[in-house]
């Protein structure tokens, strides 16, 4: 095994232990979460040209945009490894959007700079507040099916990774 082969794997092991560590316990606060929530409040400026709705609903999207467009950007190049890794950041996602839309009606979870709960907002608006708990359930179980594709791309692409020499080039099999 290569030392870069290795590494990934140590990167896929880390990923796969730690994302269990936060898909089964939604109050987890961890490595990327304030980084998560910088995109999310940017997302509300970027998407507030087009209205109240979408000002609201433009924190969540753009926690979305951001790592699928990351995604985009790997495998466009053909790097099958970092796109999974980047996948795998979409779940994390999911799970926070999940915990965020499960708080619509509790309303405990501190909001930056105060403000209107967007999940309130949002489901109220489309009068679908009553059901939080269970469209939360629903963004946590896609975010869980992205984990598992995630860990599943990222083994996939480390068993098909060619074997390369000293200068780069790929070793005949």
């Amino acid at each position: 095994m290569t030392p870069r082969i290795a590494a990934r794997l140590a990167l896929l092991a880390f990923l796969a232990v730690y994302g269990f560590v936060i898909m089964r316990d939604p109050d987890y606060f961890g490595l990327l979460d304030n980084v998560d929530l910088a995109i999310h409040e940017t997302g509300h400026l970027v998407f507030a040209p087009f209205g109240e709705w979408m000002t609201a609903f433009g924190g969540t999207l753009f926690q979305l945009v951001v790592p699928l467009t990351f995604v985009g950007y790997f495998l466009r190049r053909g790097e099958w490894f970092g796109g999974s890794v980047c996948l795998w950041w979409v779940a994390q996602n999911c799970w926070n959007i999940a915990r965020y839309i499960a708080d619509a009606r509790a309303q405990e979870l501190p909001l930056v700079g105060g403000g209107e709960h967007d999940w309130f907002y949002l489901l109220s608006a489309s009068r679908a507040l009553e059901s939080d708990l269970e469209i939360a359930r629903t963004v946590r179980v896609v975010g869980a099916l992205v984990y598992f594709c995630a860990l599943a791309f990222g083994v996939i692409t480390l068993r098909n990774e060619p074997v390369k020499d000293a200068d780069g080039d790929v070793a005949p099999a």
